[in-house]
């Protein structure tokens, strides 16, 4: 069957993993109104597209951090790869690099970041974070990517708490024995504390706040970027407190049920930022017209959680790449139908915002 549009990939993903797995990766919090949000809310978005503009070239690429890749579409941090191919994030490493692109490493990957920058050298990544009561879990994580070439962390902040995943509850979900958080391996003593994900139960701190991300600068030279931000408040404190980007996000609908999708806090935040840090997006991201939409709207690059693991259960490296070409075909594509033929071409203008 030729695997034509993300969505192809996902019915692929839904036929061929367990269910227990299908399940872990499509949740979404409660009643998944958010996460169901992020993609319906990309459909209300009508464009005004430009015609006779001579589109015969065009160029998709940008820059992140001031490093180029070849379009505006990474891989969101999304965990344990390996449920859905059997080389993990090996592969969506090596899948990643081969289309030249950001892939952010989840610490809850099924692969050491260290079997990952073995198996794609040349890749371009990002190292997710989250903040732990044990700092030192923390610290030490940081300092074995920024040794391996990591060039930025991406601070997770919307999990305190992880929330209710419903059928994660039902299906008593847990890894299996032979997969493990693999940048924990032997660190957390095998003893019969209830497990969250992976991981020891309340491992995460919910006490965290904006002074650890002055605790976080202190320790690190890479540059920050906070996952997690839905509000131009939380977006200006960022921007005070010194970090050099925002993801808008919110966890895939995975963690509060009833926040806005990320697209729709996308404007408020870039008209409060104002071009001082830059701003990405992830959830909700199905085709290239989407990627263009928030793009225009003020997203510097965009990035993919769920389609990534999609391609992954298709046939590993290739699938990942296979998703990413297709994104990237369709974001051609869509530029070129609108009038566009660079990144820099692309603003507000492009969108119909009466219907916003």
């Amino acid at each position: 069957m030729a695997m034509v549009c993300l969505t192809d990939f996902e019915e692929y993903a839904k036929e061929h993993l367990s269910k227990a797995t299908w399940d872990y990766y499509a949740a979404g919090a409660d009643e998944c109104c958010t996460r169901d949000d992020n993609i319906l809310a990309f459909k209300r978005i009508r464009l005004r597209p430009r015609i006779l503009r001579d589109v015969s070239m065009s160029d998709t690429r940008t820059t992140v951090q001031g490093t180029e890749i070849s379009f505006p579409v990474g891989i969101a941090p999304t965990a344990f790869h390996c449920l859905a191919w059997h080389e993990g994030e090996v592969a969506t490493a090596r899948g990643t690099e081969a289309l030249n692109t950001c892939y952010i490493t989840s610490t809850y990957s099924t692969c050491s970041v260290e079997e990952i920058v073995a198996a794609a050298p040349n890749g371009y990544r990002w190292f997710q974070l989250y903040v732990y009561r044990d700092r030192k879990l923390s610290e030490q994580i940081v300092h074995r990517v920024e040794g391996l070439g990591y060039k930025a962390l991406v601070l997770t902040v919307d999990v305190p708490y992880t929330g209710k995943r419903r059928n994660d509850i039902r299906n008593q979900f847990k890894l299996p024995p032979h997969l493990k958080v693999k940048n924990f391996d032997g660190v957390f003593q095998e003893a019969s504390v209830p497990e969250d994900y992976g991981i020891p139960a309340n491992t995460l701190d919910p006490s965290i706040s904006w002074k650890d991300v002055y605790w976080l600068q202190s320790i690190t030279h890479l540059p920050i970027i906070i996952k997690g931000i839905l509000t131009k408040e939380d977006a200006e404190l960022a921007v005070e407190h010194g970090v050099q980007g925002i993801i808008v996000s919110n966890h895939g609908g995975r963690q509060l049920d009833g926040g806005p999708a990320s697209i729709d806090a996308l404007t408020e935040i870039v008209d409060t930022v104002q071009g001082r840090i830059e701003i990405y997006l992830d959830g909700g991201i199905r085709t290239g017209s989407d990627v263009l939409k928030a793009l225009a709207l003020g997203a510097k690059c965009v990035f993919i959680g769920r389609p990534a693991v999609w391609g992954l259960a298709y046939k590993g490296e290739e699938g990942v790449r296979e998703v990413l070409q297709i994104l990237n075909d369709e974001f051609r594509l869509s530029m070129a139908l609108s009038g566009c033929r660079n990144v820099a071409e692309i603003n507000r203008n492009l969108i119909q915002l009466s219907k916003l």
